[in-house]
């Protein structure tokens, strides 16, 4: 028996939706749309909810459960889940009024109609640009993904989300469509978005949205001189002046310590790293020390370009490319400390020409702990998932299995480990605010642990979450690199 929690509403009797709870007997592979149809057959219990095709074609069935959009005829239900409306109107139960944005995507074909013209209607569309629009065309209307979007959640008045941002990719990137969808899509919040991925997580057609639709329309706007925000030029200016995306004061971690010729396994150090966040490499050197591991630091890598590709300035990409695939084309390993960096490297790099064997560091560790001179801790601590380390790399068991092996650590999972803390897509130098609300919401969840400190491989999220436990009053809550703890648990 597993016990299943519905969220049930009716707006002539309640004032909002509560949950209700039901025992049934799980059969192998139930999904939601089962599990509902035998509550209601078991309990007589006149749940309210959509479905039609079964298949996951329509779309209609969609809600959400544990937090997430989902198609109820495809999601496998497990015990004390939780099954709620989309975030839409609610007019019955699971049952929503989504006409706002039907409306919307209406009004937005009947001005295709009446604006393109007789010749672009007719006309071929180039292959590169067949393949950009069918990318995104696949798109079965269940609104997963604006149920599940961080940002629409908080700032749903002023970010269109990832559904209307594609849908106005698809116009864009049709030649036949002649309306200005760029100027659309800013005035929808396009760099609103932070680049989690999470939409493209909950979509059943695997739509990847911000990487298809969002990030090519940035680089048009960059293009036609409408982007990027005045915040993230500075990432192009420094990147230009000194292979950096950010600056930082006196020596940088590179200066320090870059070591080369002495190993097969080199250290990309990102710019975080290697200008603020110095003492997260230094840890690397002193844990890899404890291993008998030597690395080689290359002094002339640069910058992966992540920065750039996220906000469309893309037009330097393929130099800062070629010059880290020439500096590291003898190696057999690229070693990683941060989630965007790894991602950038495995994701992006080869459409440009580079595939080098990259490894997150906690890719790198998972077998190699030296657990003979670990000290006892005595600390919990808890675990964020970054985005790009999550989603972007498919990397969810290592960190925490190294958390789990350190001696006196007493890990504690938090509510939501990947929901995006709001750092990255440009959000936090070009729209703070949203930056500080997720890492506040983020912070909040890490309170509930009990944690004295959150664990983390990402730079970026690293310093956006502690902005958010101070901004929480939550200041002596430490956020952390794995390696800071790692060196901590082998320090004298």
């Amino acid at each position: 028996m597993i016990t299943v929690n519905v969220s049930r509403f009716n707006k002539e009797t309640d004032s909002e939706p509560y949950f209700e709870s039901y025992e049934i007997e799980k059969t192998q592979g139930m999904k939601l749309l089962d599990a509902l149809q035998d509550i209601n057959e078991k309990y007589d219990a006149d749940i309210s909810f959509r479905s039609s095709c079964r298949a996951g074609q329509c779309g209609s069935c969609s809600v959400k459960y544990n937090g997430d959009g989902v198609l109820a005829c495809q999601q496998e239900v497990e015990d004390n889940c939780k099954i709620e409306a989309a975030n839409f109107p609610i007019i019955k139960d699971l049952i929503v009024d989504r006409s706002s944005v039907d409306e919307k995507v209406q009004n937005l074909h009947l001005s295709c109609q009446q604006e393109n013209s007789d010749d672009a209607l007719n006309e071929t569309m180039p292959n590169s640009q067949l393949k950009d629009t069918k990318k995104v065309r696949s798109c079965i209307e269940c609104y997963s993904c604006l149920s599940s979007c961080p940002v629409v959640k908080y700032f749903e008045d002023e970010f269109g989300g990832p559904f209307y941002l594609r849908y106005l990719s698809k116009f864009d990137f049709d030649p036949r469509d002649i309306k200005d969808r760029l100027s659309e899509s800013l005035e929808e919040g396009l760099y609103k978005c932070t680049s989690c991925g999470k939409c493209r997580e909950v979509c059943p057609k695997n739509i990847n949205t911000f990487g298809d639709a969002i990030e090519k329309l940035r680089a048009i706007a960059c293009q036609e001189g409408k982007g990027p925000l005045p915040k993230h030029v500075a990432f192009k200016e420094n990147i230009i002046e000194t292979g950096r995306s950010v600056k930082g004061e006196g020596k940088s971690f590179i200066e320090e310590a870059g070591v080369e010729g002495k190993s097969k396994i080199a250290l990309f150090t990102g710019c975080m790293v290697d200008k603020k966040l110095k003492h997260v490499g230094h840890a690397l050197v002193n844990v890899l020390k404890k291993h008998g591991i030597e690395i080689d630091i290359p002094k002339e890598q640069v910058c992966c370009g992540s920065p750039l590709l996220r906000t469309g300035q893309t037009d330097i990409i393929q130099s800062l490319v070629d010059k880290n695939k020439e500096v590291f084309k003898d190696y057999d390993i690229v070693l990683t400390i941060c989630a965007g960096c790894g991602s950038t490297l495995k994701n992006n790099h080869p459409e440009y020409g580079s595939k080098l064997n990259v490894m997150d560091i906690s890719e790198f560790l998972d077998d190699k702990l030296n657990l003979e001179d670990m000290k006892e801790l005595d600390m919990t601590v808890t675990w964020h998932d970054p985005c790009h380390l999550y989603r972007g790399q498919g990397i969810e068991t290592e960190p925490r299995d190294i958390l789990k092996k350190i001696k006196g650590i007493n890990f504690v999972e938090m509510e939501k480990p990947n929901q995006c803390c709001g750092a990255g897509g440009g959000i936090k130098a070009g729209h703070p605010e949203i930056a500080l609300k997720l890492s506040t919401e983020k912070a909040k969840m890490i309170k509930d642990t009990g944690a004295e400190a959150v664990i983390t491989i990402c730079p970026f999220c690293q310093h956006n979450i502690q902005d958010g436990l101070n901004h929480e009053g939550l200041s002596d809550v430490k956020a952390m690199n794995i390696l800071e703890l790692l060196e901590k648990s082998y320090s004298d």
